[in-house]
């Protein structure tokens, strides 16, 4: 703890005192409706003006917050991550800059033609997971995308530096490709071609009523007497028709306490009609990829019929899927919605009125500090619970929980900020000058394709 907290230091260049403060202030049980809050922490030694001020003229080296992130993910995780965004909705800052239009669900500012959009910043996040069902993740990267961005460009660049960052802290790689798993939504052929070449598995959901083509039988049969190109398509493979499956080339099956039997099938060299993208031909590129079927006997909550689930799958070449680690990555998954859910509600991800995209990245720079400080002080507090709450085990405390109780550990931690000097308030505004009204900023639109919640994209 007292290393990282150190080396999180060292990430300030400027104003590194009031952004560490802002951190401590983040992991203490108060709440945070903004960030003159922060202030009233009790170790807080500085005033809500600093805090206002760190965020405008602050500056985080983000290459060694990613270093020292990466650096200190849990070493018993294996190498699997999540890829996913969260909005922060500002449908009324017209003064803020660089909002575009977003999904979010159960969005209340703004309906555009029947779908949950709202207008605000967006964000792209790559947590690696726990092998086991877990509220904790660990949050790696954290960006703000540009409206014009692609998310899954984001996503790939997002992979690409982790994937180099993983190798560069480990003096020998062993093992499979690193697996990184991405809900619908995301173009599963886009990023197999963006990350050809990277050591990187890559596990897409995908609808089941895609239609995908074998490869043409090597040598096709010669056609006599029918002129005309070559054919490019084998036999026809549709998710929703099992009368088109061949024999599945792998399968697998487990019995779990919660979806009772797990049946997996894959099929491999598998490609889709039309992906999206063009070869040097200009003609539709044929991307292979292994198709992954997923069914259980029954669902957590027990209310719903269970339905197949579907995966596009791509690796390294000459590589197969572990079909039995590939399903557990993809239903644990989900655990990066529990961070999405403390961060922006005990955390305040999306509760500052800060105003520049430049504030809104830092803001959720010192959020992430914040959240990975908390997982690593799990085994170094007790559960300090409420009469009514039950009681955790030890190690196993849930985010909440250890934030509750880190207030008494952080006395006892190194403190690296120096003390704040004693000041005088300021003149104020020099008499005669007037302020002028701050320019608006129109909402820029996303085109869709680009927009990772698009049911459009395949």
């Amino acid at each position: 703890m007292g290393r990282f907290r150190g080396e999180l230091y060292d990430c300030f260049t400027e104003w590194a005192d009031a952004l560490f403060e802002l951190v401590d202030g983040l992991s203490q049980p108060i709440t945070v409706d903004g960030v003159a809050h922060l202030s009233l922490a009790p170790a807080a030694r500085r005033g809500h003006g600093s805090g206002y001020a760190a965020l405008h003229d602050g500056r985080i080296d983000e290459d060694m917050i990613r270093d020292v992130l990466a650096g200190h993910r849990p070493p018993g995780w294996g190498a699997v991550f999540a890829v996913d965004t969260t909005t922060w909705a500002r449908p009324n800052a017209h003064c803020s800059p660089g909002r575009g239009l977003y999904h979010q669900e159960h969005a209340k500012a703004r309906q555009v033609h029947g779908q949950p959009i709202v207008a605000g910043w967006n964000f792209s996040l790559l947590a690696a997971i726990s092998p086991e069902s877990s509220t904790w993740t660990a949050p790696l990267d954290i960006r703000l995308r540009v409206v014009a961005d692609d998310a899954n460009l984001v996503a790939a660049e997002q992979i690409r530096t982790v994937v180099t960052r993983i190798g560069r802290q480990q003096s020998t790689v062993t093992g499979p490709a690193p697996l990184f798993v991405l809900d619908a939504g995301y173009n599963p052929a886009l990023l197999t071609t963006e990350l050809a070449g990277t050591p990187a598995q890559i596990c897409v959901r995908i609808r089941n009523d895609r239609r995908f083509f074998t490869r043409v039988p090597q040598p096709e049969p010669t056609r006599t007497g029918q002129p005309g190109r070559p054919r490019r398509h084998g036999t026809r493979f549709h998710c929703a028709d099992p009368d088109t499956w061949p024999a599945p080339a792998g399968t697998a099956s487990s019995d779990t306490s919660t979806y009772g039997r797990i049946t997996v099938q894959a099929w491999h060299q598998l490609h889709p009609r039309k992906p999206g993208l063009r070869d040097t031909c200009n003609r539709p590129a044929i991307i292979e990829c292994s198709l992954i079927r997923i069914t259980v006997d029954r669902l957590p909550n027990g209310r719903r019929t269970p339905h197949p689930l579907w995966l596009w799958w791509a690796g390294p070449p000459e590589s197969l899927p572990d079909l039995l680690q590939v399903t557990y990555a993809y239903l644990h998954r989900f655990d990066i919605e529990h961070t999405f859910r403390f961060t922006k509600q005990t955390l305040g991800l999306t509760t500052p009125k800060i105003r520049t995209p430049e504030q809104a990245q830092r803001w959720a720079w010192l959020i992430t500090a914040a959240y990975t400080q908390l997982r690593l002080a799990t085994g170094l507090v007790a559960d300090h619970r409420l009469p009514w709450q039950q009681p955790q085990p030890a190690g196993k405390l849930t985010p909440g929980r250890v934030r509750n109780s880190f207030g008494h550990l952080l006395p006892t931690l190194p403190n690296p900020t120096r003390a704040p000097k004693t000041t005088t308030g300021g003149p104020g505004r020099p008499p005669g000058r007037k302020t002028s009204r701050a320019p608006r900023h129109p909402v820029q639109k996303v085109p869709p394709r680009n927009h990772p919640k698009d049911s459009r994209t395949p």
